[in-house]
């Protein structure tokens, strides 16, 4: 039966439904409140997640990376061919030192967080915030860094294994922190970059291989 006729049979117009259900199935108020934790906290919110690259031999590395929500910085980024649960917990180690550690951490449910990831967050005095199965969307920031990785670089360059890789991610995420702006940082870079207000010639330079450019005034 469609939809609008199941609706129909309830007394109910088809277009109650976008009043009832919000996206992915939440009921609108609590996508609600979930947009104003994040905005509330975001100072005190990071994200982990995967994602996956293939190389020139056909092979497939995991790139895990942990990304602040205040300011979209990168704060750890690792390659792995076959990552653990073991695996992650030592990159959250190396993440968080020196008590520097979120007071949130947002993570999917993927079977390498297994049981020694959320020990190893609650040790940390970090609260963990498991996202739903199939809902990438409840990790925007995270989502957006991998679609603009991808965008701007793996896109367009195939690596030959991980060592090149691990090359490749640290000069983009040195490019992601000097030079892209984002609205929500106030037309700034996640590494709050200088603007430089002087007259003078408009210099390029090539970053990322010549894949994006930076445009700076002549001193």
């Amino acid at each position: 039966m469609e939809p609008s006729g199941a609706l129909s049979k309830e007394g109910l117009e088809a277009n109650s439904l976008k009043d009832m259900v919000g996206p992915c199935g939440l009921k609108p108020q609590t996508s609600t409140v979930s947009l104003a934790f994040l905005r509330n906290h975001r100072e005190a919110i990071a994200a982990m997640d995967f994602f996956t690259v293939p190389t020139i031999p056909f092979r497939v590395l995991y790139c895990s990376f942990i990304i602040a929500h205040n300011r979209r910085r990168i704060l750890h980024l690792n390659v792995a061919k076959h990552p653990t649960s073991r695996w992650v917990v030592q990159q959250i180690r190396e993440a968080f030192p020196f008590e520097s550690a979120p007071r949130f951490l947002i993570f999917d449910r993927d079977s390498k967080f297994g049981v020694e990831v959320p020990a190893i967050v609650r040790s940390l005095t970090i609260v963990s915030i498991r996202t739903s199965f199939g809902s990438p969307w409840q990790n925007g920031a995270a989502e957006r860094w991998i679609q603009s990785c991808r965008r701007d670089l793996l896109d367009h360059i195939i690596a030959v294994n991980d060592r090149h890789l691990r090359q490749l991610l640290s000069e983009y995420v040195r490019y992601y922190h000097e030079d892209p702006t984002h609205l929500s940082l106030g037309k700034g870079p996640p590494g709050r970059r200088t603007q430089t207000v002087a007259p003078g010639r408009i210099l390029s330079h090539e970053r990322l291989g010549g894949l994006r450019h930076r445009y700076d005034r002549a001193a």
